[in-house]
Parts: C-alpha cells; sequence; structure tokens
C-alpha cells in the first residue's frame, strides 16, 4: 500500500478540537482512571509497608503475622471497592447500594492490622479508607469525608500522648502521615475521576445528539419532498378519476401527469439520497472515525493521499455500515479504518475489537456489503482473529468515483 497519511496530515477539525485530540482524550479518559486506581492502592501499599517495617522490628516474625494478614486484607477490600466503584452510576438519582460485604471486610482487616501493630490510628484510617471507597452521594460523601478527618486527628493526638517519653516522636510522626492522609486522598482522587467521567459522558451525549440532528434533518427533507409529490399524484388520480366516465381523454392527461410526478419524486429522491451520499470519501472516513470517537473508542486512521478518487458511491454506504457494526458489535475499545490502493484495487479495512460473546453475522450487514461490492467486481472478506473482527474489501481501482 503506498501514499497513505494519517488523519491528523489533513488538519480538519471538529468543534474547534483536532479529531487526534479527540482521540487522546477518549485515550486519557481510561488511563485516568488506572492512574487513579495506581495511585491510591500505591499509597496505601506504601504506608502500610512502611509500619510492616516497624512492627517486623519491634516484635518477631510471629508477632508480625497478625499484621500482614490485616494489611493484605485491606488491600484485597480497597481492590473490591475500586472495581465496584466505577461500575456504579454517577447519578445521584440512581440507587446506590454500598459493597457492604468488601466494605465491612475491608473495616475488619483494618481492625486487626491496627490491634496487631498496637496503633489506634492505623485501625482508624484503614476503616476511613474503607468508607472513603464507596460511592456515596455528594452531600453524605462530604460530610462523611470531614468527619472521618476529625476522626483521624483526634485518633492521631491520641496515640501520639500513648509514646513512650523516650520514643522517637519524628519517627511516629511519619508512620502516621502517610496512613492519615490516605482516606481524604483517595476521596479527593475519586471525586476528580467522577468530574472526568461525567465530562466523558456529557462528550457521549453530543456525539449522540450530533447524529440524531442528522437523522432528523434528513427525514424531514424527505418527508417534505414525498408529502408534496404524494399529495399531488393523489389529487392527479382522484380527478382522473372523477373525469373518467364524461372525459376519457382528460382523464388519461391526468394518469399521464400522475406518472410524471411519480418520477419527478423518485427523481427528487435520488437526488436527495445523491446528496447524502455525496460526501467525499476522505471526510467520510474521517466523519466515521469522530463517530467513533465519540463513543469513547481509540481510533486508528489511514487514509490514502488520493482517496478522493475511490468510488464514494460504493464505499461511502460501505462505511457507514461498517461503523454501525463497530458500534453494535464491537469490544467498545478500540477500532481502526485504513484506505490505500494496493495492486490495482482500493482496499478498505475496518478492525475493532470484538466481544466474544456476540456471532457477527449476516445480520450485521455483512451480505448487503458484499451485494453491494459483488456488483462492480468488487470482493468482501471478514474474518474474526482472537479477540478482533476485520473486515476488508476490495474495489477494482477503475470504478469510476
Amino acid at each position: 500500500m503506498r501514499g497513505a497519511t494519517r488523519d491528523e496530515c489533513h488538519g480538519r477539525t471538529v468543534a474547534g478540537v483536532s479529531t487526534s485530540s479527540a482521540a487522546a482524550y477518549a485515550r486519557d479518559v481510561r488511563a485516568t482512571w488506572w492512574y487513579t486506581v495506581a495511585s491510591i492502592l500505591s499509597l496505601q501499599v506504601f504506608g502500610l509497608g512502611i509500619w510492616a517495617v516497624a512492627v517486623i522490628l519491634d516484635g518477631t516474625p510471629l508477632s508480625a503475622t497478625p499484621y500482614l494478614v490485616g494489611a493484605a486484607g485491606a488491600t484485597a477490600s480497597a481492590v473490591l471497592l475500586l472495581l465496584r466503584y466505577r461500575r456504579e452510576p454517577l447519578d445521584d438519582g440512581d440507587a446506590v447500594r454500598p459493597g457492604w460485604l468488601p466494605l465491612l471486610v475491608g473495616v475488619a482487616f483494618g481492625a486487626l492490622a491496627g490491634a496487631a501493630a498496637g496503633s489506634l490510628l492505623l485501625a482508624v484510617a484503614l476503616a476511613a479508607q474503607a468508607l472513603c471507597l464507596v460511592r456515596w452521594r455528594v452531600g453524605i460523601r462530604l460530610r462523611m469525608v470531614v468527619l472521618l478527618i476529625g476522626v483521624i486527628v483526634a485518633t492521631w493526638i491520641v496515640d501520639a500522648t500513648r509514646l513512650n517519653p523516650d520514643g522517637l516522636v519524628a519517627a511516629a510522626f511519619g508512620l502516621a502521615l502517610f496512613i492519615a492522609m490516605l482516606p481524604p486522598l483517595s476521596a479527593t482522587s475519586l471525586w476528580w475521576w467522577d468530574i472526568v467521567r461525567e465530562l466523558d459522558r456529557a462528550r457521549r451525549a453530543e456525539g449522540r445528539l450530533a447524529a440524531a440532528q442528522e437523522r432528523l434533518r434528513l427525514a424531514s427533507d424527505l418527508h417534505d419532498l414525498q408529502g408534496h409529490h404524494l399529495q399531488v399524484i393523489a389529487l392527479q388520480l382522484e380527478l382522473a378519476e372523477k373525469m373518467m366516465a364524461r372525459d376519457p381523454d382528460a382523464a388519461l392527461e391526468q394518469v399521464r401527469a400522475a406518472r410524471v410526478s411519480v418520477d419527478d419524486a423518485r427523481r427528487g429522491t435520488r437526488d436527495l439520497a445523491a446528496r447524502f451520499r455525496g460526501v467525499p470519501l476522505p471526510d467520510e472516513l474521517a466523519n466515521a472515525a469522530d463517530l467513533l470517537r465519540a463513543a469513547g473508542l481509540g481510533v486508528d486512521l489511514l487514509v490514502d493521499t488520493e482517496a478522493g478518487r475511490a468510488p464514494a458511491d460504493v464505499l461511502g454506504p460501505v462505511v457507514r455500515e461498517a461503523t454501525t457494526n463497530v458500534l453494535k458489535h464491537g469490544g467498545g475499545g478500540a477500532a481502526s479504518l485504513s484506505l490505500a490502493r494496493h495492486e490495482g484495487s482500493w482496499v478498505l479495512v475496518v478492525e475493532n475489537d470484538s466481544r466474544s460473546a456476540v456471532d457477527v453475522g449476516d445480520g450485521a450487514g455483512l451480505s448487503g456489503i458484499a451485494d453491494r461490492v459483488g456488483a462492480v467486481g468488487g470482493t468482501m472478506d471478514a474474518v474474526r482473529l482472537g479477540d478482533r473482527f476485520r473486515l476488508t474489501v476490495r474495489v477494482p481501482e477503475e470504478v469510476a468515483a
């Protein structure tokens, strides 16, 4: 394949934002979640690790075992709560049922770790951490975090008064700092993630609204066109029926006029469809990529520099049908579209991650695609490659654009 360039080279912009920026944004949303999870868990593991060193140095390996069990259980509970947090709805009106089992497990194992370490602050901080990883309603979560900070500070003061006068206060402060800051930092991180998720949902809704507006515009144009012609045809046929008995020639003239009106309606519908299909193929592919990115997919677009010479009336509907299939049957993670010339043919390849439970067959419009490209001497090949689905369409280069 030759002369291919990525869509960034076209310099297209949509609402002031480049398509490459839209793709980067879709990837960044997923990356933000994993960054948030990694930050929370890293801080928790780091704080518990510092306490583990202190517990092991101050006691025996046998006495450190309950602490390690409690620390491992509290961390496992945090992982389960975070996984549940991402699946729960954003809207306050939706029912929110906290994961009571992992929450109680986190509190219990936190108490075990605190008891083994001889620190009330550690037990309270781990219990507060489990509470902060639950998606509470906005007002409840804010009040709860403020309350938990007060409890942690009070517990910290209680633990500090129990220090041995000959002990190292600075070391005790260092031990307590990370674990005391863990719950408020986790709550703040998840609050920022909720904001990112809400913005992403608004972006998806904007993409769906744009597609719906385009469909409504086309439906309105078609309704106006067909409504006018059908009303004229109905009147002409009604007049012909009334004139049939007394003036057959005039009735025949009205029938001929109705036939002309039918031809006008058919020609108008064809012109409307041509205007709808008349988007240049590079723009058709770019629009398909924009739609997929608006749905949250990461999209790679590779377009031949002379793609404007490709038969848009053949490949345009194929692009739209393939895009619909990706949205309906794809796994929602990534997709790629490419159009290039190869060995005397235009080759369109659409590839996406595929849900294993969905069998993409003729119901996905593949038979219609095969018929469309077969009518001009082209071929279609659809194959599943592991968790990927690839559609390859070849159209002879001599087919007129």
